[in-house]
């Protein structure tokens, strides 16, 4: 006798988070996204129906089949596959879950969705992002999109992160994720020090400073000999 999992009826449609790349239309009068596994070819809408991926008939999710949209239940464990290296330039996405779904330990695998917010990082330089511009590759049709400071754009094709959810539709939300814009802190004057160790460090500064002037003197001179 096959087990089978008691069906769920919930009051409201249940919720996830998962990570893809945002992707604008060849001509850009569309955004959508593309994910970063299974079914990364098929760039899909802010509100979407999974297909089989396989082209077979069956609806998506099949319990034999590893088609259907898929997320995670903690918003944790879809930021920390921005953690590796072919995911950095992915965003965040915030979906409620539609239509049948499969619940795994993890997260669900289910037939439509709906994207409510896309969560951007900072720039690859590390500076708050202030578009989404083209990250050198795509699919037929769609230029895929990473987060660009101003000074990184320049002259790639891009659009504004409110461009993007207008284009996009259906209510998205374009967010910067927290702490986007980072300062960096001075490595030369760790925390904690007090005046005694300020004074030390400002002489051996001043030192370093009195060692480069001399050395850049005799360059000058030796310079000037010749």
């Amino acid at each position: 006798m096959r087990l089978r999992l008691p069906e769920e009826r919930p009051t409201e449609p249940p919720t996830g988070f998962k990570i893809a790349h945002p992707v604008l239309s060849q001509d850009g009068s569309r955004a959508g996204f593309t994910g970063v596994s299974l079914g990364g070819a098929l760039p899909y809408g802010v509100v979407a129906d999974a297909s089989c991926v396989y082209g077979r008939r069956h609806r998506a999710p099949a319990r034999r089949c590893d088609c259907g949209f898929h997320c995670v239940h903690e918003r944790t464990a879809a930021q920390a596959l921005l953690c590796t290296a072919a995911h950095r330039e992915a965003v965040l996405l915030d979906i409620t879950v539609l239509g049948p779904y499969i619940r795994f330990e993890r997260g669900f695998r289910y037939a439509r969705q709906r994207v409510r917010t896309a969560t951007v990082g900072p720039c690859a330089c590390g500076a708050r992002a202030v578009a989404l511009a083209d990250a050198g590759w795509g699919r037929p049709g769609w230029r895929a999109l990473a987060a660009a400071c101003a000074g990184c754009v320049r002259g790639r094709t891009s659009v504004s992160l409110a461009a993007f959810a207008r284009l996009a539709g259906d209510g998205l939300r374009v967010a910067e994720a927290s702490g986007g814009a980072t300062a960096t802190a001075d490595p030369g004057l760790p925390e904690g020090l007090g005046v005694p160790e300020l004074v030390a460090e400002a002489a051996l500064l001043q030192a370093r400073l009195d060692w480069f002037q001399s050395r850049l003197a005799r360059l000058e001179g030796g310079t000037a000999q010749q």
